[in-house]
């Protein structure tokens, strides 16, 4: 007998002992009617676990798993599958779950979740969805690792995935393993991302493409961020002041600080301003007259519906969350991050910066019971883990690849669309948005490096709501009938 120890390493595929974990799907049969139309449909729920070649010394050790990805597909029972559309979407964050967007806009149920003003009570409702995007194309819900029901493998480090790169590759594997196992690689393919989701998209646009030669047909992007530069109100960049400021202008408008003028005449100014005079002034600093100054001050003022006392203080440069702290703080009110139609209450309103937002606390209970009744009791799939809605333990997020520089995604996205360009990109936004505002977005847009003639397969639709746009219902049923139209259109079928 050998006294040498032959047990395979704790982390060794062949270990006994090691972590085996299989995917736990679970499939339900379902139908509802769009349009006098029954569709009947199938609802394929669970974790997928996402394995990785292990190489040693140059020798072939096998497939490690390293990840449960929870997933919902939906795919309609009728049609050929091979030439059905299929829309792969997920939420942002970093650390979000694509509950949102499944229960809020593209799936076959949806909560009702109330709007501003009109706060739903517990217990909340599931209805059916009649301008479920199910109708036109088939629909893959992900949740990246550490959200929802997705986890790390056993023995595996979560943090490998909390960040740009590793989920970039975790979520871009879920896509080519699906659409492998379901013969699906001569479907038109789009993604649907929003808020950091569009950061994800247009990364997984140029990934997927690159790494696995997959062509897609089309991006949705919702509340588009696809350069940080936009957003971050950082010591010496001014940027952001500017392109928030038609945000801020339609969210006093909507608080009627703007009396009876037209949201369109307000945002018109305000774009102008933001464009022109605003940007020159900030520019220039302490070399601005003290006539200069007063003049916008007073423009300032008029637009975000602030007293000319604040912008004069904070030198011209209101921060995002302050403004949502300030704007009706002579009405003991804050205004939503997210949506800013919504307002909220403060224990002190002398702080500077509110200490919720009350746009996301008025939808959390709502999209959080839903996804917990559904997956469970009509999805029919049971788990402990608690569905992680916003999840805390991807932060820190990394962004090691963009050290040294800002985060910026609009080079991928104009990389895609060069090598392949027959790929379309449909953006909307919301006015009332004050995490990721529309003149922002636009403004990146505007700076895509592509020829004239790519920039012409981006399009934009506008709503008179905030990040979830869809939870003001004439906007829900107007985004519905514009993003089912673009996946028509693109489908190229």
């Amino acid at each position: 007998m050998s006294d040498k120890d032959t047990t395979p390493a704790p982390d060794s595929p062949d270990a006994p002992n090691a972590a085996t974990p299989e995917d736990d799907l679970v499939t339900t049969s379902h139908s509802i009617t769009v349009k006098r139309r029954k569709l009947n449909y199938t609802a394929t729920t669970g974790r997928v676990v996402l394995r990785e070649e292990v190489v040693e010394d140059g020798k072939f050790q096998g497939l490690r798993p390293r990840a449960e990805v929870f997933l919902t597909a939906y795919t309609a029972d009728d049609g050929d599958p091979a030439t059905r559309p299929v829309v792969f979407a997920f939420n942002g964050g970093p650390g979000s779950a694509s509950v949102w967007l499944h229960l809020g806009l593209f799936g076959p149920r949806r909560v009702v979740s109330g709007d501003a003003g009109e706060p739903v009570p517990p217990p909340y409702e599931l209805v059916d969805n009649a301008e479920t995007l199910l109708a036109h194309s088939d629909l893959v819900f992900i949740d990246p690792v550490s959200t929802g029901y997705s986890r790390a493998a056993e023995g595996e480090q979560p943090g490998r995935f909390h960040g740009f790169q590793g989920d970039v590759e975790s979520v871009g594997e879920v896509i080519r393993l699906w659409t492998s196992r379901n013969g699906r690689w001569l479907s038109p393919k789009f993604l649907a991302g929003e808020s950091y989701g569009t950061t994800r998209a247009a990364a997984l646009a140029e990934h997927l493409q690159q790494r696995h030669g997959m062509y897609l047909n089309g991006l949705v992007l919702i509340s588009a961020v696809l350069d940080f530069a936009t957003l971050d109100f950082n010591e010496g960049n001014d940027l952001p002041y500017s392109l928030f400021l038609p945000t801020y202008a339609a969210i006093a408008h909507h608080h009627g600080l703007h009396g009876d003028r037209e949201l369109a005449d307000v945002l018109a100014e305000a774009e102008e301003f933001a464009a022109e005079d605003y940007p020159w002034a900030l520019a220039r600093g302490s070399r601005l007259t003290d006539e200069e100054r007063a003049g916008v001050v007073a423009r300032l003022a008029a637009l975000t519906g602030l007293s000319e006392d604040y912008v004069d203080r904070v030198d011209l440069r209101i921060e995002h969350v302050r403004f949502f702290t300030e704007l009706l703080r002579p009405r003991r009110r804050t205004v939503g991050r997210l949506d800013g139609r919504f307002t909220g209450w403060e224990s002190d309103y002398g702080r500077e910066l509110f200490s919720e937002d009350p746009s996301y606390s008025a939808i959390l209970g709502p999209y959080s019971a839903a996804l917990n009744h559904y997956a469970r009791v009509e999805l029919g799939y049971e788990s402990d883990l608690p569905y992680e809605i916003i999840s805390r333990a991807v932060h820190p997020w990394s962004y090691k690849e963009f050290e040294g520089a800002h985060v910026t995604v609009a080079n991928k996205l104009a990389a895609a669309m060069r090598a392949n360009p027959h790929l379309k990109v449909h953006v909307a936004f919301g006015y009332h948005d004050g995490a990721t505002p529309y003149y922002a977005a636009e403004h990146v847009l505007a700076h895509l490096k592509v020829p004239r003639e790519l920039a012409e397969n981006v399009e934009s639709a506008y709503y008179p709501a905030g990040h979830m746009m869809y939870v003001h219902e004439e906007s829900r049923v107007q985004q519905s009938k514009d993003i089912a139209a673009f996946v028509r259109t693109a489908s190229n079928r």
